[in-house]
C-alpha cells in the first residue's frame, strides 16, 4: 500500500485524544503530593487514584470497582464489549477470546506479519536516509498487523483501516463513529459465520471456533470484540512505539547503549511503557461504600485510575520522571492490572521489541534529525510523539 494513501488516516489519528495540558505529569505530580486519592478538580464528585498502590487496588478489585459504566461511555459504538464486563461474565468471555491469543498464535503472527511488515516499511524508508518515524513507521506498522491478523484482503485494507480510526471519533464525531461501527459489523459478520467449523489461523476463524464447556461465542458477542480490537490493537501500540523512540532519540546515550547491546531492548521497551504509557487514565465505578487508601468512596462514585501518575509514583521509583533504561526493573501498570489486564499485552510487547530491533539493525547510526525541532510527546487522554524526524 502506498504511504501517501495513509496520510489522511494519519491526520485523523493525530487528532484523537489530542486535547489536554502540555505536561500532564506536572499536574499529576502536584496533585499526588496532596495524597494518593483526591477529588477530581472537575468538581463532579468523582475521585482520582494517583498513587501506584491506589491504582493497583482499583484494578485488582473488580467487584468493588466495576467497569460496567463504560456501557454509557462507548457501549453505543462498540456494543457490549469486554471493556464493560465484570466477573463472572468477563471471566467466561475472556476465557473464550483468550484462546485466539495463544503462544502458537503469537509465534505465527511474528513470523507471518510482524517481521515482514516491519521490514517492508523499513525497505521504503532505508534508501532515503531520513524519515518521520511516527508517520512512516509507528502508525502504519501495527495497523497493518491487525488487518493481517483479521485476514483482511489487500483490496479492503485501506477502507478497514479508515473504519478502525473513525470508530474512535468520540462524541464530536458520533455519527462517523456509529457509521464505522455498523460498517465493521456488516463486513465481519458474514465472515464469522463462514468460518464456523473450518480450519484457519486468522483471528476471525480462531474466535468463531473458540469453545468453552461446549459453548461458542455468537456473532453478536464476537463483533464488539472486533470493533474494540480494531483500533485498540494498533492505536496504543503506535503511540507506545512513538513515545519510546522519542525518549531514546532525546537521550542519545541511552539510544547508543541499546544500539551496542540489543539485550537492552526488552528493558528499554518496558521503561518506555512506564515512563509514557499511550493511555493515561481509565475509569471505574464503585459498587459499594468503601475506602481507598483511607479516602471514603461512596457507592456509585466514579473513580479514575490514573496510570500515568501511578507509573511515576516516587514512592515506587527513584527519580520517576526521568526515562532510564538502566533502572531496576519493577512492574508498571501501562497494560492495566487484574481481570482487565490488556489481552494483547504480549502481542504489543512483541511488536515493540521487534520494531526497535529491526530499525536499529537496518538503519545504522539512527539519530534525531539535527535540522528539525526536538520531538516531543503531546496529548491529553492519549499521548503521542506525532512527529519523529530522524536521519541515519
Amino acid at each position: 500500500m502506498e504511504a501517501a494513501a495513509l496520510d489522511p488516516l494519519f491526520d485523523e489519528f493525530s487528532k484523537i485524544g489530542s486535547l489536554g495540558p502540555p505536561d500532564p505529569y506536572a499536574f499529576f505530580g502536584a496533585m499526588r503530593k496532596q495524597g494518593p486519592v483526591l477529588p477530581s478538580p472537575m468538581g463532579d464528585g468523582s475521585l482520582l487514584a494517583l498513587g501506584y498502590d491506589a491504582v493497583s487496588q482499583v484494578f485488582r478489585d473488580s467487584r468493588t470497582y466495576s467497569s460496567t459504566g463504560y456501557a454509557n461511555v462507548v457501549g453505543k459504538v462498540f456494543g457490549h464489549s469486554i471493556l464493560e464486563m465484570d466477573p463472572p461474565e468477563h471471566t467466561r468471555y475472556r476465557a473464550l477470546v483468550q484462546q485466539a491469543f495463544t503462544r502458537r498464535s503469537l509465534e505465527l503472527w511474528r513470523d507471518k506479519l510482524v517481521v515482514p511488515y516491519a521490514n517492508e516499511l523499513i525497505d521504503a524508508i532505508a534508501p532515503k536516509g531520513r524519515a518521520d518515524l511516527t508517520r512512516e513507521f509507528a502508525f502504519p506498522f501495527p495497523l497493518a498487523i491487525i488487518a493481517g491478523m483479521l485476514d483482511v484482503p489487500e483490496r479492503d485494507r485501506l477502507e478497514y483501516m479508515r473504519l478502525a480510526i473513525e470508530i474512535l471519533s468520540g462524541e464530536a464525531g458520533a455519527t462517523k463513529a456509529l457509521h464505522a461501527s455498523k460498517a465493521l459489523a456488516d463486513y465481519f459478520a458474514p465472515r464469522i459465520e463462514a468460518a464456523r467449523g473450518k480450519p484457519g489461523e486468522d483471528l476471525i476463524t480462531l474466535l468463531a471456533n473458540a469453545e468453552l464447556d461446549g459453548a461458542r461465542l455468537s456473532v453478536e458477542e464476537i463483533l464488539p470484540f472486533i470493533r474494540l480490537l480494531s483500533p485498540a490493537a494498533f492505536e496504543t501500540t503506535a503511540r507506545a512505539f512513538s513515545n519510546l523512540m522519542c525518549a531514546l532519540l532525546n537521550n542519545p546515550e541511552q539510544l547508543d547503549a541499546v544500539q551496542r547491546d540489543k539485550k537492552l531492548i526488552p528493558q528499554a521497551v518496558q521503561e518506555g511503557l512506564r515512563w509514557e504509557p499511550p493511555l493515561v487514565a481509565f475509569s471505574r465505578w464503585a459498587t459499594r461504600d468503601t475506602e481507598l487508601c483511607g479516602v471514603p468512596v461512596k457507592a456509585g462514585c466514579a473513580v479514575a485510575p490514573i496510570v500515568g501518575a501511578a507509573n511515576r509514583d516516587p514512592e515506587r521509583w527513584e527519580n520517576p520522571d526521568a526515562f532510564d533504561i538502566h533502572r531496576p526493573a519493577k512492574p508498571h501498570i501501562a497494560f492495566a492490572m487484574g481481570a482487565h489486564t490488556c489481552l494483547g499485552m504480549h502481542l504489543a510487547t512483541l511488536e515493540l521489541e521487534t520494531a526497535l530491533e529491526l530499525l536499529l539493525k537496518r538503519l545504522p547510526n539512527l539519530r534525531r534529525d539535527p535540522d528539525a525541532p526536538a520531538p516531543k510527546i503531546t496529548g491529553g487522554s492519549f499521548r503521542t510523539a506525532i512527529s519523529l524526524p530522524v536521519v541515519f
